[in-house]
């Protein structure tokens, strides 16, 4: 359950919108003044959401803000009265992500909070679907990849096989491996792998910086220089 913390000092309209969102399958936590907020922001790292009033008592919603836009990732919406828009630029600026005037139409607020929900669920998909090495970008889903922006045409095959170095990076890959790995028992000889090997560098690593040949084994595809192995 997506948990989304509310922190308004008005208490109705508080639990307005928690009331509004936890109809929705949401768990909502609420907050009245801003150290309250950021107490249980700086407890609860796990939000999927934070909604600020930004005239708070103790601390406001512009400090709230610049305070957790650097420890936090999720989505941040502001409260605002309508005389206080400028007050509503500079929380742009500090990081947040969207804005809602009072008074409201609690069916808008809710459809935002959808809205950014979507946008963070499908660029965690994308970051989980894409592998980077160096200046190269795999994208497992959509079988393309993409050298400084710039998509390379691969067939099937090539791109099988190169997805599987960079799943293995670092590791030495035998022909045996690679071959049963990309071809299984399809068609062919496994000189078919050192075929591919080739037009990969030809398309993909014409500098022969990421595809290594470890003579009398296989391949084994490397990162640059201060790039980790971990993703």
């Amino acid at each position: 359950m997506l948990k989304i913390l509310i922190a308004d000092d008005d208490k109705e309209i508080a639990l307005l919108i928690g009331d509004s969102l936890s109809d929705e399958g949401f768990e909502v936590v609420l907050a009245h003044d801003g150290k309250e907020a950021l107490e249980i922001i700086h407890s609860n790292l796990d939000l999927s959401m934070i909604i600020l009033d930004i005239m708070m008592p103790k601390m406001d919603g512009l400090e709230v803000c610049k305070s957790i836009r650097d420890k936090v990732s999720c989505p941040i919406i502001f409260l605002t009265a309508k005389g206080r828009i400028l007050d509503t630029l500079l929380g742009l600026e500090m990081g947040a992500d969207d804005y809602i005037t009072k008074p409201f139409v609690v069916e808008e607020l809710v459809a935002r909070v959808k809205a950014h929900l979507r946008r963070e669920k499908r660029k965690y998909e994308d970051e989980n679907n894409k592998i980077t090495i160096g200046d190269i970008e795999v994208y497992k889903n959509s079988y393309e990849v993409y050298i400084n922006k710039k998509l390379v045409e691969l067939s099937t095959r090539e791109f099988q096989l190169f997805l599987y170095l960079c799943e293995n990076v670092g590791q030495v890959l035998s022909r045996e491996q690679i071959y049963n790995y990309v071809w299984g028992n399809d068609y062919g000889d496994i000189g078919t792998v050192a075929v591919n090997i080739k037009s990969l560098r030809n398309k993909i690593d014409k500098e022969n910086k990421y595809i290594k040949t470890v003579w009398g084994v296989g391949y084994k595809l490397v990162k640059p220089m201060g790039q980790k192995y971990e993703d």
